[in-house]
């Protein structure tokens, strides 16, 4: 072993938070008020411009002080919002809410007999990549290891590098532990409960509040990926490539790209760095060899930039799209794409190439398929498979760079709309998409969707959990 149906009250009803309050005696972490010098710390969210003001801030240290600030905001009819690290906020918190942070639950515990792992709610995916890697294992780890590991496969989880063999990180969960809508503490495994498991991976935060997960891990070392930085100004022939190379990879390669406008920093390659490129990525499970010559195809069309793709550690995952680490304001949109065909390129270039006036950092089409599109063993009800591609566009800066962003996200959104797809990836939905039941509904599917909703009027009838793309209860 290595080691939204409440109505709420008004925030005046509410007790004070001065002192030793009821709910400061029964929990170890801090329960601060807006009032308090470590409240914005404790209330911080990666994206600066979604701020969360709840009436109460309570930074746990275990399951059983979730419990009890549940059971609090419970018997004070407060609806709850719960942060990690804070990489996906979707709707501000009310004045009247209690959000609970599970930063400092840092349990990790590799058992390299079984290959598992079991974590906390508040480890990341640096933590485990650090800890699994002295064991020649490897998590289904995301783009970005800085994100929290129980928000990342509560989504479904979607690695640039194994899911096209393995599937979703959820697809791999064997046990996790939740604080209830009641304030109870409970065991959930597929044999124990396989509705609620099944509820809980894919429905990111509707049913509960995860305090650990135990999951699966495979002997993969090494791979061999990174990418090709191209001009922008050859990205339709690049493309018209990538799109002929895509299909033809076998599940032990994955691939993406971005359009990028990129800042002028130093931690960006020199070649790069404040220019307009496109960066097409790979992840590449097999010989090295045999991943060098996989992007020929587009070397043969244009002349990379820069080029980062080498043999790496698996903990080197990052290495692959280079997400930014730092906390920043910015703007984002996601949807799914039913097919990506000729024409889809035409109109992608149309509105995001030279002369298009794009103003995003970054807009990526991911291609998914693989074990991405079958059914685990262990059913969840990650909403996606058989989606064979994914956009995301996101970008930062001043608010009138903002205000120029939000209105190309639409923009992008409504010229992409004869390829997209209402089922998300739920871990990349933005704070604005579908906020609406029916919108939800439509992510999950009409099946999906009716299932959900009657789980969740069984497991959190008062809807406490709904700072989220909310499951309404059934009636």
């Amino acid at each position: 072993m290595i080691n939204n149906g409440l109505s709420g009250v008004r925030a005046r009803e509410l007790p004070a938070l001065h002192g030793l309050t009821a709910l400061d005696a029964l929990t170890e972490g801090p329960v601060l008020g807006p009032d308090e010098t470590a409240y914005a710390e404790e209330c911080r969210t990666f994206n600066l411009l979604r701020t969360l003001t709840p009436q109460i801030a309570v930074g746990a240290t275990s399951a059983q002080d979730i419990a009890e600030a549940v059971r609090y905001a419970r018997t004070h009819r407060m609806p709850i919002a719960v942060r990690n690290q804070g990489h996906q906020v979707v709707r501000p918190t009310a004045a009247d809410a209690m959000l609970i942070t599970t930063h400092r639950l840092r349990e990790l515990t590799v058992d390299t007999t079984r290959r598992t792992v079991r974590v906390g709610a508040g480890i990341t995916w640096s933590d485990v990549l650090a800890a699994t890697s002295q064991a020649g294992l490897a998590p289904i780890a995301g783009s970005a290891p800085h994100v929290g590991v129980v928000g990342y496969t509560l989504g479904g989880g979607l690695s640039p590098l194994l899911g096209r063999r393995l599937g979703y990180a959820s697809d791999h969960v064997s046990r996790l532990e939740i604080v209830t809508a009641e304030g109870t503490i409970r065991t959930v495994t597929h044999e124990s409960d396989p509705d609620l498991y099944w509820a809980l991976l894919g429905g990111k935060g509707n049913f509960g509040i995860v305090t650990a997960m135990e999951f699966g891990l495979f002997p993969i070392p090494r791979f061999y990926g990174g990418g090709l930085w191209f001009r922008g100004e050859d990205m339709r022939p690049v493309l018209e490539a990538w799109l002929a190379l895509a299909p033809t990879l076998s599940e032990d390669t994955t691939t993406s790209f971005s359009v990028q406008r990129l800042p002028d920093v130093a931690a960006l390659p020199a070649p790069v760095r404040g220019a307009f490129v496109l960066h097409v990525r790979l992840g590449h499970l097999g010989e090295s060899a045999e991943g060098a010559r996989l992007l020929d195809p587009l070397r043969a069309v244009a002349t990379p930039v820069s080029d980062t793709l080498a043999d790496r550690p698996f903990a080197e995952i990052g290495k692959i799209h280079l997400d930014p680490t730092h906390a920043a304001p910015y703007v984002e949109t996601s949807f799914s794409l039913g097919e990506f065909t000729a024409d889809t390129l035409e109109r992608f270039v149309d509105l995001t190439g030279p002369g298009s006036g794009c103003p995003m950092k970054s807009v990526e089409v991911r291609a998914l398929g693989g074990a991405l599109d079958r059914e685990p063993g262990r059913p969840n009800s990650v909403p996606t498979r058989g989606i064979p591609f994914m956009t995301f566009a996101v970008g930062g800066g001043p608010p009138d760079r903002l205000r120029a962003m939000e209105a190309f996200l639409d923009r992008y959104a409504q010229g992409m709309a004869p390829w997209s797809d209402p089922r998300h990836v739920v871990n990349f939905l933005s704070p604005d998409d579908v906020l609406s039941e029916t919108a939800v509904r439509g992510m999950y599917g009409a099946e999906r969707y009716a299932r959900l909703a009657a789980l969740k009027h069984r497991h959190d009838p008062a809807n406490l959990f709904r700072f989220n793309h909310n499951i309404r209860p059934a009636a």
